[in-house]
C-alpha cells in the first residue's frame, strides 16, 4: 500500500451539480471547504437531485471568491449568486434530515434553476455546516455535522475498485454501457495504488497531512446510471453491482470518510492507511 496516491479531488459546490477537479482543497470537519453547501429544493422543501432530475447531471457550479456561486447549463446564459447575507432561514428536507438553510438572496437563482428543469424550484445555502446537520448518529461521533452531501463528509473512490467493476460489465449482461468513468459515483477524493476493493478493510487513513475515519460504506442509488455527460440513464452499475457488490443489503461502491483533523489535501499526497 506504500504507492498509494490522491488521484483526483473533486467539489461540488451545488448538490446535484457537475462540480469541479482543483488540486488541492481545504478539509473542513464536514468536508471539503465549498462542497454542498448549496442544493435546490422543490415547493415542499425537500431536496432536489438527479434522482428526480437528471438533466442537472448538465449543469455546472463553479466556486467565486467568498463562497458565492457561477452557475451555467446547456441552453441558460450564465449567472453569478452570491452568498446570501445572515437571514432568516426556512426548513427544508435532506432524506430524512430536517435542516434549516437560508435560501439565495436574489430571485433571479431561482428564476434560473427553475426555468433549466421546468419546475418550481429554490436554491438554498447551509449557513452554518458547524451545527445545522448532525451525521447519522449510527455512524457519528458525538459533534460530527455534515454539508448538504447525501450523508457524510467526504466519500472516496479507488480507481482499482473502478477497474474491477468495469471489468465485471464488460462480462455481464450490460456490457456495451461499460467502462464507466468516476464521475458516475460523484466522490469527493479518488486514490489510486490500492488493491481492488481495498478500502473495504479500511477504519482510518490519512491523505497527506489529514487523518480520517471510515464511518461506512457507500450505498450507490440510481443516480449511478446517470450518464453525467447527457444525463441519458442505463442498468448500469447497479445490475453489476446487484450480483457482486451486495453487502447488507445495499449495494456498495466506496467508502464515506469523516475528517479526524483538518488541513489541505493536494493531488499526489500519499495516502496511509492507518487502520
Amino acid at each position: 500500500m506504500g504507492n498509494a496516491r490522491l488521484e483526483s479531488i473533486h467539489v461540488h459546490p451545488v448538490k446535484a451539480f457537475r462540480g469541479t477537479a482543483p488540486g488541492e482543497a481545504v478539509v473542513e470537519p464536514w468536508g471539503l471547504a465549498g462542497d454542498r453547501r448549496w442544493m435546490l429544493i422543490d415547493d415542499g422543501g425537500k431536496v432536489v437531485t438527479q434522482r428526480q432530475q437528471a438533466r442537472l447531471a448538465l449543469a455546472a457550479a463553479e466556486l467565486l471568491p467568498g463562497g458565492g456561486l457561477r452557475l451555467s447549463a446547456p441552453g441558460m446564459q450564465p449567472l453569478a449568486v452570491r452568498v446570501p447575507e445572515p437571514a432568516e432561514t426556512v426548513p427544508v428536507e435532506i432524506f430524512r434530515d430536517k435542516v434549516q438553510a437560508v435560501p439565495a438572496e436574489d430571485d433571479a437563482a431561482h428564476a434560473w434553476c427553475s426555468a433549466y428543469l421546468g419546475s418550481a424550484v429554490r436554491l438554498v445555502h447551509l449557513d452554518d455546516p458547524a451545527t445545522r446537520r448532525p451525521v447519522d448518529p449510527e455512524y457519528a461521533l458525538p459533534g460530527e455535522t455534515v454539508s448538504f452531501a447525501d450523508g457524510y463528509p467526504l466519500l472516496l473512490t479507488s480507481t482499482a475498485s473502478l477497474d474491477a467493476l468495469n471489468a465485471l460489465i464488460a462480462a455481464g449482461d450490460h456490457a456495451g454501457e461499460g467502462p464507466l468513468p468516476m464521475n458516475r459515483f460523484r466522490p469527493n477524493i479518488v486514490v489510486s495504488g490500492t488493491a481492488a476493493w481495498a478500502e473495504d478493510h479500511w477504519s482510518r487513513l490519512a491523505v497527506g497531512d489529514v487523518t480520517f475515519r471510515v464511518a461506512k460504506r457507500c450505498g450507490r442509488c440510481v443516480v449511478t446510471t446517470t450518464d453525467q455527460a447527457t444525463a441519458g440513464r442505463g442498468k448500469e452499475p447497479l445490475s453489476t453491482l446487484g450480483r457482486h457488490r451486495r453487502i447488507g443489503g445495499k449495494l456498495v461502491f466506496g467508502q464515506n470518510l469523516v475528517p479526524l483533523t483538518g488541513g489541505t489535501i493536494r493531488v499526489g499526497d500519499r495516502v496511509e492507511i492507518l487502520a
